[in-house]
């Protein structure tokens, strides 16, 4: 079960990855004008109304159509149309629109055998499983030895995270004399996109229908950031299948859930709203202040790269749906029941959760330890002093195991 790829004149077009390409050049487009152009390419056998372009880029009735008609033009000015000449993306209706070019899907390469000097790490099969409710879901094995499975975080793309320098260190760390098991998360990398729902009982059942399809009995468990609260909720329903649970940058209550007073609970609001319309408009100024949430010690930089990075995981639409759904978790009545060993790492200054949820999930979780690093990031950096502190408890408590 692969992700479709296109290909209609001298354009390629990877649906899973959200990448254009012109005879092997890559087109540079907007996020919006390639979430449309993907959109228009999979329902090209009708007329897309512009109401339902709008729902799937995230910009309702209250924007205006301003991001709608800038979204649309960009996507023609990426594949050599105008609002003259239009060869390949044409209006049928004042507010209807369709793909008309002649497209034919690219077959995937077959898989090949790795050479025998590459490395336990570069041993990577990706696959898909179907969870519960229909929603493809595309998960990797990676390396050799003991399984450790890792639950989807904010945001992953299986194909993406191994060359993203923000990410790459996390699989070396985390491959060392085991075989990490990962997933992208529904709505996101080369998971479904379009999706019924993001609630937490979805997110579990996925997490379920990934263990199974690679055929894990039981297992140690890694949660990070929301992904924590995921990997919480399925070690308290399967006592049976979760050996050892490790959480780090983890929270069991999610703001607007854990806002305890009218200023906290007007503060959440703000910030979801302040989400909402940064996403929507994918403003530098708001990505890079949202990055700076997940990087503290990072560099404009860097804070830049992330936000180039989680334009390619997923859609507006998705990435909406996504901070609304997370500012709701709420765990805290589960974790009393988490029957196994739980590790819980922790930043002191983390940017995004608070150190105090660490601490509520250490109270909750009735067989815990809590260790505390000094870092100002929300997810450890390959330079952050804390990171190689973080893989020495991690393998410590991992190694009791065996």
């Amino acid at each position: 079960m692969g992700i479709a790829k296109y290909r209609f004149g001298q354009y390629q077009l990877d649906a899973g990855r959200r990448v254009l390409s012109r005879e092997g050049h890559v087109v540079d487009a907007e996020p919006g004008a390639l979430e449309l152009l993907c959109h228009l390419v999979e329902h090209r056998d009708r007329a897309v109304s512009e109401q339902e372009l709008r729902h799937h880029l995230g910009c309702g009735d209250a924007v205006g159509e301003a991001p709608l008609a800038n979204a649309l033009r960009a996507a023609r000015l990426a594949v050599g149309d105008s609002d003259e000449r239009q060869q390949s993306i044409r209006t049928t209706s004042p507010r209807h629109h369709r793909f008309v070019a002649r497209v034919t899907s690219v077959p995937e390469a077959p898989a090949t055998t790795p050479a025998a000097s590459v490395g336990p790490a570069d041993h990577e099969v990706i696959r898909f499983c179907r969870s519960a409710d229909g929603t493809r879901i595309a998960y990797a094995l990676t390396g050799e030895g003991p399984p450790l499975v890792k639950t989807a975080n904010w945001l992953t793309h299986l194909d993406l995270d191994r060359t993203t320098p923000m990410f790459a260190h996390w699989f070396d760390g985390l491959t060392r004399g085991r075989q990490l098991v990962r997933y992208d998360e529904r709505g996101c990398g080369l998971s479904e996109w379009s999706v019924p729902g993001f609630a937490l009982d979805d997110l579990v059942t996925d997490l379920h229908c990934v263990v199974d399809a690679a055929g894990l009995d039981r297992f140690p468990l890694l949660g990070v950031s929301q992904g924590s609260a995921v990997a919480v909720a399925y070690a308290a329903r399967h006592p049976e299948r979760v050996s050892r649970l490790i959480l780090t940058s983890a929270y069991a209550r999610g703001q607007q859930i854990r806002a305890g007073s009218d200023r906290e609970r007007d503060a959440a609001e703000v910030d979801l709203n302040l989400a909402r319309a940064g996403w929507r408009s994918q403003g530098s100024s708001f990505l890079r202040y949202f990055a700076s949430q997940f990087l503290g010690d990072a560099t404009p930089a860097e804070w830049d790269a992330f936000a180039a990075y989680q334009r390619q995981t997923t859609s507006v639409a998705n990435g909406l749906r996504f901070l609304e759904e997370f500012t709701r978790i709420d765990v805290s009545r589960t974790a009393g029941q988490v029957t196994c060993p739980t590790l819980i790492i922790h930043a002191r200054a983390d940017p995004r959760a608070p150190v105090a949820q660490a601490l509520e999930l250490a109270t909750l979780i009735p067989d815990s330890r809590l260790v505390l690093l000094d870092s100002r990031n929300h997810l450890f950096t390959a330079d952050d002093p804390a990171w190689p502190a973080f893989l020495t408890h991690l393998d410590s408590f991992l190694a009791e195991e065996a």
